[in-house]
């Protein structure tokens, strides 16, 4: 016995009729009688009674009926749910994501819940590269945003789009006063940065090296926050991702552009290469490519 065949028995009753049910069936009216000759020979009982002007079920076929229709049911809406998966997966999208990325990812999301209101978003910090390869190789993220240039033969790297690094003082510090501030200025600084393995570390140390500019290192933070937190008390100065602080409206927070071109960084999109992600995550991915395009 097998799904077919009851799909046929089933047709076969509700339509009352070989001829109707082979036709909807698409199948020719001797197949279907055999089909259900068959299925009669399998199951050891006459399912239906058979007459010149009609047919009707005999008891044992009353209970099989009732069974093939639940049965086919449930089928149906296995189906269906199978279907979700393959458009969805499991109904959850897992993001990680550098600081900076808070300004805009909010609006690709907007956009996105019109489409999939019922898809559960994750969204997580990941920030060192090693903790960008091992989140994606382990499958903890579908992909993250990040500012490493990940090259690996397994993870694709999609540029999205250039960001400075601004400084960031306090409104009383002497140097928010000067139109034009170089890393010159800041070597005596009692200096905030990222703790190491961070990107934005190695993107300030790699700037100052460049001009042979030494930094007086007086704090070491792995959140931007924290830094800020310590900025608004005066004591250092830092450099940030000038996406961090788009929707900063602090007054006592001054910005700075660094006349340095060594202050700018490219954010990109990372995946594993060969992961299967179901098409509502693709979706997701192609909406924050088309954003920055």
């Amino acid at each position: 016995m097998d799904l077919k065949q009851l799909t046929y028995f089933v047709t076969v009753v509700e339509q009352m009729s070989f001829s109707k049910a082979a036709h909807i069936l698409h199948i020719s009216q001797p197949s279907l009688s055999n089909a259900i000759k068959n299925l009669e020979e399998e199951v050891g009982f006459r399912i239906l009674e058979r007459s010149t002007r009609n047919i009707e079920l005999t008891e044992s076929g009353h209970i099989l009926y009732k069974r093939a229709v639940r049965i086919l049911l449930e089928m149906k809406i296995v189906e269906k749910e199978m279907q979700e998966v393959r458009m969805i997966g499991n109904g959850e999208l897992r993001i990680g994501m550098i600081e900076s990325a808070k300004h805009w990812i909010p609006k690709v999301i907007r956009q996105y819940e019109d489409e999939f209101s019922d898809m559960q978003l994750l969204l997580t910090e990941v920030l060192s590269g090693e903790n960008v390869k091992r989140s994606l190789r382990q499958y903890k993220t579908h992909f993250i945003i990040t500012n490493q240039l990940i090259d690996e033969s397994d993870i694709v790297s999609i540029p999205l789009y250039k960001e400075k690094l601004v400084l960031v003082l306090h409104e009383s510090h002497p140097l928010a006063a000067k139109d034009s501030i170089g890393l010159q200025d800041l070597q005596h600084e009692p200096f905030i940065i990222t703790s190491a393995g961070f990107q934005t570390r190695e993107d300030v140390l790699s700037a100052f090296a460049s001009e042979q500019l030494q930094l007086q290192i007086k704090y070491e933070v792995e959140r931007f926050e924290t830094a800020l937190s310590l900025i608004l008390e005066n004591l250092g100065v830092s450099l940030m991702p000038e996406n961090y602080l788009a929707d900063r409206h602090e007054k006592r927070l001054v910005h700075k552009v660094i006349s340095s071109p060594s202050l700018e960084r490219t954010v990109y999109l990372t995946y594993m290469k060969n992961r299967y992600m179901a098409p509502a995550i693709r979706v997701f991915l192609d909406k924050i490519t088309r954003f920055f395009s």
